[in-house]
C-alpha cells in the first residue's frame, strides 16, 4: 500500500519487533516501488509518525535496509535511499550472473515434468506479449520467468542473495525494460532458458544465463554513455 499522511494514526505509536516487521515492509516497497526516489532522505520523525511506530522501531528498520543495500547513511545528514550509480548496477550484475547460473544448472537437474510444462507456457505467453506490443505484461511474465527457475533449483542460500541484489536493480531494470526493442532482443534468450532448463541440459541452462545477464551488461553500460556518443565499437 503506498504511504501517504492519511496513513499516520493517532495512538501511541507502536514499538517491538512487530513494528520492526511492519516499517521494514512498508520502506522496503516503498523504495522498490519508486514511491520513494534515489537519494531522497528518509527522516525518522516523519516516517514514525506516518508509519504508526517508535522512532527506535524506524531506525531499527533503516538499519536492515541499510544492510540490504537498498539505504545509505550520508554523514551530518542521516538516512536516505541508496543511489547505485552505472557502474554499480553492471557489478551486481555480474554477481548476479554466477548466482543465476547456478540457478539455472540446478534447476535442470532437478525440474519435473510439470514444473517443464510450466516454464515453456511462460515462454509461450512471453511471445504472445511481445507479438502483441504488451510491454508490461512481457516485463511480468519475465520476472515471473526467472523467479520459477530460481524456485525450481532449490538453491536457498542463492535465492536469498538473489532476492538482495535484484532489490537494488529495480530502476536500471525499468529503465532497460522500457527501452525500445528491448523485449524483442530478450525474448530469445529467454526462451533459450526455458529450452535448456525443461529439456534438462544444465550446461546449456548456464550457458543460456550467462548469455542473458551478458546482454543486461551490455545494456547497462550503454547507461553510462552520454547522450548523442555512439556506442563503443566491440
Amino acid at each position: 500500500m503506498p504511504l501517504s499522511t492519511s496513513d499516520a494514526v493517532t495512538r501511541a505509536p507502536a514499538a517491538g519487533a512487530r513494528a520492526r516487521s511492519h516499517a521494514h515492509a512498508q520502506l522496503r516497497q516503498a523504495i522498490l516501488s519508486g514511491e520513494f526516489a534515489p537519494g531522497q532522505r528518509l527522516v525518522e520523525e516523519d516516517l514514525a509518525a506516518l508509519l504508526g511506530v517508535t522512532r527506535a522501531s524506524v531506525r531499527a528498520a533503516l538499519l536492515d535496509l541499510t544492510t540490504e543495500g537498498l539505504v545509505e547513511r550520508v554523514p551530518n545528514r542521516g538516512a536516505r535511499v541508496r543511489v547505485v550509480t552505472t557502474g554499480e548496477a553492471v557489478a551486481i550484475t555480474e554477481c548476479r550472473m554466477a548466482l543465476e547460473a547456478l540457478c539455472a544448472v540446478k534447476a535442470a537437474q532437478h525440474v519435473t515434468g510439470a514444473e517443464a510444462a510450466e516454464l515453456r507456457r511462460l515462454g509461450d505467453g512471453m511471445t504472445s506479449a511481445v507479438a502483441s506490443g504488451d510491454g508490461g505484461r512481457y516485463s511480468e511474465l519475465n520476472h515471473e520467468m526467472h523467479r520459477r527457475v530460481r524456485e525450481i533449483s532449490g538453491q536457498h542460500v542463492a535465492i536469498g542473495l538473489l532476492e538482495r541484489l535484484n532489490a537494488q536493480l529495480v530502476r536500471y531494470q525499468f529503465q532497460i525494460a522500457l527501452r525500445p526493442g528491448r523485449p524483442e532482443r530478450s525474448l530469445p534468450e529467454h526462451l533459450a532458458i526455458i529450452d535448456a532448463v525443461a529439456g534438462r541440459r544444465p550446461a546449456d541452462a548456464e550457458a543460456a544465463t550467462r548469455r542473458h545477464l551478458e546482454s543486461v551488461i551490455a545494456a547497462l553500460r550503454l547507461e553510462e554513455q552520454p547522450a548523442g556518443d555512439p556506442p563503443a565499437r566491440q
